[in-house]
């Protein structure tokens, strides 16, 4: 198969697109062709080297997190899933024209979604689904997302609304951002780096955070006492002297339903995703450049 291999850490022109070993599945696994994967932030940070202290790569390598495909094989023991099943997961070595999956991590793509546009959703949503499930956030209470125009933000955004929250979009004052934001489902929008704007916050039940750094170290002090903080990018620097808000640090765990769930939304244009280009995996290296240089679109690879 073609694949996007890495032979060592450093910048985007170290991602080679060549020949690789087919993969081959094992009990419990599928084999899926790759119709298209997303472009994450994890991705160009493993191959950078930023996390090889606990997420390394083993050279010749690949990387890659979400896919969308179909099933062309299956491993013994496997049940539910059979050959042509339309299918898309947080995997690993998805860039590449042949997957292997373990069941445990796969879902079906939900009727009536396409199939290339589903490899945006399995990481962005299921992390937003579950950072906003951290705060406990009840019906009729105030969670601030920050960052809310990206896409794990957006999916934040939506799951507070179907849980019955008021919801506070925080982002950057930008024009761009603030016209964004309104469009995301929230019920009011703030700039996160209006000093001003953010001492009038009245006290919040929860904060939702996909950004941090300083913006978190400001926001975790607008927290009620028994409210929550969680975040997805590390804990505010500041959250000893707030010992009265619980902080939670999240980490993302496949969840079939939730991702289905979640998809589901996307389908029926409750929850928007957007896709920003579409590029062949041969350039791959083109993808990560541009996703690094920032923006609130998915970039997509095409296998």
């Amino acid at each position: 198969m073609k694949a996007v291999v890495v032979h060592q850490y450093g910048g985007p022109e170290v991602l080679k697109f060549e020949e690789y070993p087919d993969p081959v599945p094992g009990p419990g696994e599928v084999l899926v062709r790759v119709a298209a994967a997303s472009v994450n932030p994890i991705d160009y940070k493993r191959r950078a080297g930023l996390t090889k202290d606990f997420y390394p790569l083993k050279f010749p390598g690949l990387i890659g997190v979400d896919m969308a495909g179909t099933v062309v094989k299956i491993g013994s023991g496997v049940e539910g899933f059979s050959v042509g099943d339309q299918v898309f997961a947080m995997a690993d070595d998805t860039y590449a024209e042949l997957c292997v999956v373990k069941t445990a991590f796969l879902a079906k793509v939900p009727k009536g979604l396409d199939l290339i546009q589903a490899a945006a959703l399995p990481l962005v949503t299921v992390t937003g689904n579950q950072l906003l499930a951290a705060t406990g956030i009840k019906v009729g209470q105030t969670v601030m997302v920050v960052g809310a125009v990206g896409n794990v933000g957006r999916s934040a955004v939506f799951t507070a609304k179907e849980r019955g929250a008021t919801v506070i979009a925080g982002v950057l004052k930008r024009q761009m951002h603030m016209d964004e934001a309104k469009t995301v489902g929230a019920d009011l929008v703030v700039a996160t780096d209006d000093d001003t704007a953010i001492a009038n916050l009245s006290p919040l039940d929860a904060v939702a955070d996909t950004v941090g750094g300083r913006t978190a170290e400001k926001l975790i002090a607008k927290v009620k006492p028994g409210g929550v903080y969680a975040s997805v990018v590390g804990l505010p620097q500041n959250a000893a002297k707030y010992p009265s808000v619980k902080v939670v640090h999240v980490f993302s765990k496949f969840d079939r339903k939730t991702l289905e769930f979640m998809a589901e939304a996307v389908r029926d244009g409750k929850l928007v995703i957007p896709i920003s280009q579409k590029l062949p995996l041969s350039e791959a290296a083109e993808a990560q450049a541009a996703a690094e240089k920032g923006g609130t679109g998915k970039i997509l690879l095409v296998a």
